[in-house]
């Protein structure tokens, strides 16, 4: 049922956040957008009479263990702002968000900044100008409500508001889908979400855009490019119940993982996260660590530059991809593949994400010194001493890179190929 509703109606409805949901994350400037474009509005509120300032759409499921509730699946973060904004305005104000028990850090935080936040914002303004927001609250603001009785449709119709207009990050879909797929699993839903929460959001961005995604890609030999929410297929796995020969393998895989074989839909999408977020934190630890890894540590950190940092990134993609499938730090395989990437940077006198996604793939190129598809010579080794035994050059005509920058570089990645005392 698709409906327009009244904020005040719309907060007359028994509502709930389900536990499966992620804490209220919004900050002051997102709450200061708003209160300022509600400002804005109210000009034109007091100008037409039948004006109506839209604030976007909510995606309600009726609670099945409760006929009267509804769980908010989509629009948690922008429906308690102003529920804060109306508590400020009001003190008697009263809806059923208010007894939810906000049990995450996070949200408590961000509630009591928010409030805060408010609270200061109105105190620069003029009494008529807290008159005035009361009354677009009351009448003058409406949302787009969207209410389905099956779970599965509510989140059908999340991926469909926020893979269109402004874009929800890839991962957030992702975490949405899989959680759709444990709907008769409350308590794993629960463990997932509370998992999931506990990592910082930037790494598990990275971890599909800088390394999964990459590696997925290259092990096939295509070129890569940034991931985003028209790329989520590739990680939405395959139904336990589905009959296809490569399901039952993944289901008798696991609990292992591999980066570039499917996985069974569900809760092993949140356990293949924290596996690779612990896999990159294995890698770094034996990068510091290790004294036997001691230069390439020291050459990574020596320099900031961006194209340097490419291939940092394609060593390390390497390592996982490698670590992923042997499960070991050998010392000559690991060397091997820190001198193929970083020959790269000494192949090239200007280092873009281009040069770097053509010679991850393995296409063939007269000015690389090593025409090696690495990842598909990973994935299809059986042994890692074949990525140990692989011949990896470093000579170059009158053995110089192709910009002096790099001499000091390039004298440490013959070294460590043997080529110099």
């Amino acid at each position: 049922m698709i409906e327009l509703m009244s904020i005040d109606d719309l907060l007359k409805i028994n509502l709930d956040i389900p536990n499966y949901q992620r804490p209220y994350k919004w900050q002051n400037k997102s709450t200061i957008d708003l209160l300022n474009d509600i400002a804005v509005a109210i000009d034109e509120y007091e100008k037409y009479s039948d004006f109506k300032y839209r604030v976007g759409t909510i995606i309600l499921h009726k609670n099945e263990e409760s006929e009267n509730k509804f769980d908010i699946i989509d629009g948690q973060q922008r429906l308690i702002t102003l529920v804060l904004i109306k508590c400020y305005l009001d003190s008697s104000f009263d809806c059923s968000l208010l007894y939810h028990n906000f049990n995450s850090k996070i949200a408590q935080t961000n509630i009591h900044n928010n409030y805060e936040c408010i609270r200061n914002w109105f105190s620069l303004r003029s009494n008529e100008l807290k008159e005035n927001f009361k009354k677009i609250l009351s009448n003058g603001i409406e949302v787009v409500v969207l209410t389905v009785d099956k779970l599965t449709s509510a989140f059908q119709l999340f991926d469909s508001q926020n893979t269109r207009g402004k874009e929800l990050d890839p991962h957030d879909l992702l975490k949405a889908y899989h959680l759709r797929e444990m709907q008769n699993e409350p308590y794993e839903m629960f463990h997932a979400v509370s998992k999931w929460e506990s990592f910082n959001p930037n790494s598990i961005c990275n971890l599909f855009d800088v390394y999964l995604f990459s590696i997925l890609n290259w092990a096939k030999r295509e070129k890569t490019k940034t991931f985003t929410a028209n790329e989520i297929d590739n990680y939405k796995g395959i139904s336990e119940s589905s009959s296809y020969t490569y399901a039952k393998r993944a289901k008798k895989a696991d609990p292992y993982f591999q980066i570039t074989e499917p996985f069974i839909s569900g809760n092993d999408f949140f356990e293949m996260v924290t596996h690779y977020l612990i896999l990159l934190n294995d890698i770094n630890r034996e990068l510091e660590s290790n004294t036997k890894f001691e230069n390439i540590k020291k050459i990574i950190d020596s320099d900031k530059s961006v194209g340097f940092k490419y291939a940092v990134d394609l060593f390390e993609c390497a390592v996982l991809c490698y670590y992923d499938k042997f499960h070991n730090f050998d010392e000559q395989a690991i060397k091997k593949l820190f001198i193929w990437a970083f020959m790269l940077r000494i192949d090239m006198q200007n280092l873009g994400f281009d040069s770097i996604n053509k010679y991850a793939s393995g296409e063939w190129n007269d000015r690389y010194t090593n025409n090696i598809p690495m990842f598909s010579k990973i994935v299809y080794a059986r042994y890692h001493n074949d990525i140990a035994n692989l011949m990896i050059r470093v000579d170059r005509d009158n053995n110089e890179p192709a910009d002096k920058k790099w001499s000091k570089l390039y004298k440490e990645l013959r070294i460590m190929n043997g080529k110099e005392d």
